[in-house]
This record gives structure tokens, sequence and C-alpha cells, in this order.
């Protein structure tokens, strides 16, 4: 009986092996695409007016120069919004020495005192957009650091027609390990499955890194209203954007994100919250991500061949191709110079992934910033503050 059971480990083994390097090929087939797609993307000529809107929430690793770039762009007409639900945010220093350095930009400090959902970024984009004066708006977050053309970039897809733009993004880390583990899975696994869904479906859905689109789209599907309870609230955004006709374009820009210092447990604390909230977002797509992790499945066959030679050609097979997606999402697509250096992180990092994958099912409670909240259904319930 014994025996019996582990063959039938070996065949499951093996199957989710194949299953992960069909999955590798996809990936390798997504970045090719975009790096094709990307040549032909051009920066628009008109430049309508656009506001920036950034909601912060405390201070984040590099935050004044991430400020600094978004006031250096080479555009005509833009202003930047930035909403705090605290007076007394430590954020607000730093937008007003922003203010101070860059007195021809249009920047207004918003207080938005009314917490009108459990997602407190919403609630402030929400009370910040009354104060928008043009029709194109641009979301993103207080870490994303941009070059001098990210608006000429964002304006080319939207006059095309498209309802949303985002934007790919690479992690820049910390010295700490739980920092690189970070950028490690952004560049190398994360990217390379936004990739991914790009050619098997499309891109329904938006990353935080970035969000464009027009004021009359984001009005059609109810407001950021619609958006107050949810812990996703960028993918939701696209998603319903997609949802309502609309096309959703990746950006060939890429921005950086800068990373905190993680230690090992807020690593993993952080990617069990973005394990839950993609597990409530995408449930099927996140049920299949079991089949994606080939090391960990090809060491199983290892393992349970006792150690047969073909066994061993599979996992050094598995291996290469993983490194190669790493490589190809990572240093052609997202041009992270950190990449090449990180390499070795890779197969730590993915069973650190699997493990998080499965306690993921195991409990509906995330942490984020600081407050416990239970996710249901991608909505966010306060359970302390």
């Amino acid at each position: 009986m014994f025996p019996r059971f582990i063959g039938v480990l070996e065949i499951m083994a093996v199957l989710g092996t194949f299953s992960s390097l069909a999955y590798y090929c996809l990936c390798i087939w997504g970045a090719a695409s975009f790096l094709r797609d990307r040549k032909h993307l051009s920066e628009g000529l008109s430049q309508p007016p656009v506001s920036i809107l950034k909601p912060l929430k405390g201070t984040d690793p590099e935050m004044y120069e991430n400020f600094r770039r978004h006031c250096l762009q080479d555009y005509g007409e833009y202003e930047i919004l930035f909403g705090v639900s605290d007076a007394n945010d430590p954020a607000v220093a730093l937008v007003e020495k922003l203010k101070q350095e860059f007195p021809q930009c249009a920047i207004q400090l918003i207080v938005c005192s009314e917490k009108l959902g459990t997602n407190i970024k919403v609630s402030n984009l929400a009370q910040m957009l009354a104060h928008a004066r043009h029709e194109f708006l641009v979301v993103n977050d207080s870490d994303i650091r941009v070059d001098a053309g990210y608006l000429r970039s964002i304006i080319a897809p939207l006059a095309a027609g498209a309802g949303l733009v985002t934007f790919l993004y690479r992690g820049v880390a910390a010295p700490t390990l739980g920092s690189r583990l970070e950028a490690v899975g952004i560049s190398t696994d994360f990217i390379a499955g936004v990739l991914a869904a790009r050619q098997l479906e499309g891109i329904n859905f938006g990353l935080g890194s970035t969000l464009a689109f027009r004021h009359q789209d984001l009005q059609a599907i109810g407001g950021f209203e619609i958006l107050l309870d949810y812990l996703a609230d960028d993918y939701e955004l696209g998603h319903r954007i997609a949802a309502s006709g609309k096309r959703v374009e990746l950006s060939g820009t890429i921005v950086e994100t800068f990373l905190p210092a993680y230690s090992f447990r807020g690593f993993v604390q952080h990617q069990l919250r973005w394990a839950r909230t993609v597990r409530d977002s995408r449930k099927a797509g996140y049920l299949g991500l079991g089949l994606t992790f080939g090391l960990p499945w090809a060491f199983s066959a290892v393992v349970f061949s006792r150690g047969a030679s073909w066994a061993w050609w599979l996992l050094a097979l598995t291996a290469g191709m993983r490194l190669l997606v790493a490589y190809l999402v990572g240093s052609k697509v997202l041009e992270d110079r950190q990449v090449a250096h990180n390499l070795w992180l890779v197969p730590f990092r993915d069973l650190i992934a699997l493990g998080v994958w499965l306690i993921s099912f195991t409990g509906h409670t995330v942490e984020w910033r600081g407050d416990q909240f239970l996710l249901k259904d991608g909505k966010l319930a306060r359970l302390s503050s």
C-alpha cells in the first residue's frame, strides 16, 4: 500500500512539474510579446491637462525624491494633488517642502477628514477627486518613482481609446534579506504572471504603480465610492473598467517602487496579505497557481522517485527554465539591474511562496499598515485600530 501511495505522489509531482514548465513557456511568450509590442508604442503628440492624485499615509523610503520626479515632467499642464486623512501625518512636511522647491508646479495638499469606508486610501481618493480640475486622471502610490516622459507615455494609449493604462514596475530593494526577497518576487514571478495573463486573456485589472483613466470612465462605473471597502482597489478599478467594455493596456514604460527594509517576518506577512488579496480577487486563477511552483514540484519528483536519473534531469530542466523566466522578465523587460545578483535567491523565494500559498487558504485576516482586518470576497472589515 505504501509503495503505491509513493507512486501516486511521484506521478503528481511529475504532472505538477510539467504544468509548471508549460506555465514558464507562457511567461516567456508573454515577455517576448511585450518586448515586441513595446517597440511600437509611441508618445502622444497631444498633451491634454492631467491631474495626478497621490493618497498618502506616513512616509516611505526615498519618498521626497519620488515626489520631486513628479514635478520634473516633460509635459504641458498638470497638477499634483496629495491627500492625507490626518493633518499631522508626517508626509505633510514633505509636501510643504515640495511646494517651496517647486513654486511653479500646481500642487495641492488636501486633508480628507471623512472616513467614507474601510479602505482609507480610496476614501481619500474620493475626497480628493472633488478638487481635481482635469478630465485625465493619474493615481499612483507614494513609493513610485517616474522619469520625465512618464505623463507622455500615459496619454498615447488613452488617446488611442484605452479606458485605463497601468504600468509594470520593478522593486528597488533595501539591504535586508526580506526586502531583497520581495524585489526578486516582483521581478521574476509577479510580473511574469502579469505578462502571462496579458498573453492568455488580456489585461483586465490594474496595478497600483499607476492607474490612468478619464474622469468620465471612472464615473461610469460608479466612482471611487464603489471601491471603498475593497483591499485590492487597483485590481477592482481596472477590472470594472474592463467589464464596462473599455480596453485596459500596459504602458511600455517601467516605473520603480522603493521597498521598505523588511525583516524576514515582515516580508512573509506582506506576502500573506498579498496572497489573500489575490485569492479573493481571482479565485480560479489563484487556485491554479499551485500548478506553477516548478522547482518544488521537480524536487518532489526527485524525492518520490528515490533519486532516479530522469528526475534529476527533469529538475535541471525546470531550474533552467525558471532562471530563464527570471532573466528574461527581470533583466530584459524590467531592466532590473539587481536580478542578476539575486538569482540565487529565486529557489529560496519560490519555496517561501509555496508555503505562503498553502497558508493563505487557512484564514481570512490580513494586516495592513498596523491594523487587523477581516477579508471576505475582497472586502475589508476592521478588527482593530
